[in-house]
């Protein structure tokens, strides 16, 4: 009889265990949708959008940027490209102005609009004389195979239209201010680009190495007869699929929700495991 109200309790024992173990589960499963299952709904990028910002306005010292009121940038400097940063989707009112002065006085302040899932350049252009503006580029940071990307943003007022001539033979004609090319599609290599203003005699050389999986692009910022002088930045960054967290890898904590229900499976797993050998040895026990 004993023996009986012993097996019995141990079975009792079990259930409950399994219960919880069932119970263990069912909130994990529970877990998961609330993030996967957004980002499903939403799409890959969560309602997210990618821009980096390029200031090439020779007549604006160091800025503040400002979105939606609140800072996104300080001491932002000319002749500087940041990386990607996310941003919802849909409008926004960007606003720059001279270091310390404040958001109410922005000398540039325009409303964009963001897709989600998108990647742009924001470039703060103009002089005293133009006035200043925001110019938005869609970037397209997609590679496809073992191959590399180059674009050229011409964001040099006053120079007029420019000639690129790769030394692979690919190139880009009458690029006028403010525009970007189209993107070449180039294999990886080292390269010199030959960039000819129309009002210059001789081109301008940008020595680069453009890497595998990469998109380059070269911003042409400054006054080719004046100061600050005529420069090109190059700015190179991992293509898609592959790009860390600057616009091309907006899923970072998707991955990281998809295994968390793993985690709990072998851990509620091994609960029961433990709880069904501590279950077996006391019932051989009460057997002997």
């Amino acid at each position: 009889m004993q023996y009986k109200r012993s097996f019995r309790s141990l079975v009792r024992y079990a259930t409950l265990a399994c219960t919880l173990f069932v119970a263990i589960i069912f909130a994990s499963m529970q877990a998961l949708p609330a993030s996967a299952h957004s980002m499903l709904s939403k799409g890959s990028t969560d309602n997210t959008a990618f821009i980096r910002v390029v200031h090439a306005s020779p007549d604006v010292g160091t800025v503040d940027v400002f979105v939606d009121g609140t800072k996104l940038l300080s001491s932002f400097q000319y002749a500087t490209v940041t990386g990607y940063v996310s941003l919802p989707a849909g409008q926004h009112k960007v606003q720059i102005a001279l270091i310390g002065k404040g958001i109410g006085a922005s000398v540039i302040s325009q409303t964009i609009a963001v897709q989600a899932g998108q990647a742009y350049t924001v470039a703060a252009l103009g002089t005293m004389a133009s006035g200043f503006s925001l110019q938005v580029f869609t970037d397209n940071n997609m590679v496809a195979g073992n191959i590399a990307k180059v674009r050229i943003y011409h964001l040099s007022p006053g120079t007029g239209t420019v000639n690129v001539a790769a030394s692979n033979g690919k190139n880009v004609n009458d690029l006028s201010y403010p525009q970007a090319s189209n993107y070449i599609t180039v294999t990886p290599g080292n390269y010199t680009l030959n960039i000819t203003p129309t009002q210059a005699s001789t081109p301008f050389q940008v020595q680069t190495t453009l890497k595998p999986w990469t998109v380059t692009s070269v911003f042409a910022i400054g006054l080719l007869n004046s100061t600050p002088k005529l420069q090109f930045v190059a700015v190179q960054v991992p293509g898609v699929p592959g790009l860390p967290g600057t616009g091309s890898d907006p899923n970072p904590a998707a991955a990281q929700a998809s295994r968390a229900p793993v985690d709990v499976w072998l851990f509620g797993l091994l609960v029961l495991v433990v709880i069904g050998a501590g279950v077996t040895k006391r019932y051989v026990g009460m057997k002997k």
